[in-house]
């Protein structure tokens, strides 16, 4: 009989200012959608995202946004992506789900404040996310 591991439950922590990062980028580009890619490690469920990268050759639109992945060079400080979503929900959509990239999704949903950040695993189940103070 073979088991199944049970997957960890995956945590995210966000620095500070790749947090604020996040937020200033989503309301420069509404309404349109933004799209980063998330820097930082992943380790026995833990992910810790230092920093983003805006990816190149990268679309947006009211309802979508995306970037061809062929494009980006071989990086293995990504660890995933962050998107707003302007009409205010931030749950993933089927395109959302079936474009993930990496660790976790992100999704910020409008007005684009601390409360409204939201990540998802793969199979769209929310993950706790917790900000870290940046270090002096």
């Amino acid at each position: 009989m073979i088991f199944k591991q049970e997957r960890p439950r995956r945590t995210i922590t966000i620095k500070e200012d790749v947090r604020d990062g996040i937020l200033s980028y989503c309301k420069m580009n509404h309404p349109n959608e933004g799209i980063l890619i998330l820097r930082g490690k992943a380790k026995k469920g833990q992910v810790f995202i230092d920093g983003l990268v805006i990816p190149p050759f990268s679309h947006t639109g009211p309802t979508f946004a995306g970037f061809p992945h062929s494009f980006l060079p071989f990086d293995p400080s990504y660890v995933g992506t962050v998107h707003s979503h302007p009409n205010g929900v931030a749950r993933p959509s089927v395109t959302d789900l079936h474009n993930f990239f990496g660790f976790v999704s992100i999704i910020v949903q409008s007005p684009y404040e601390n409360d409204d950040i939201f990540a998802y695993d793969r199979d769209g189940n929310l993950l706790e996310i917790t900000i870290s103070q940046n270090k002096s």
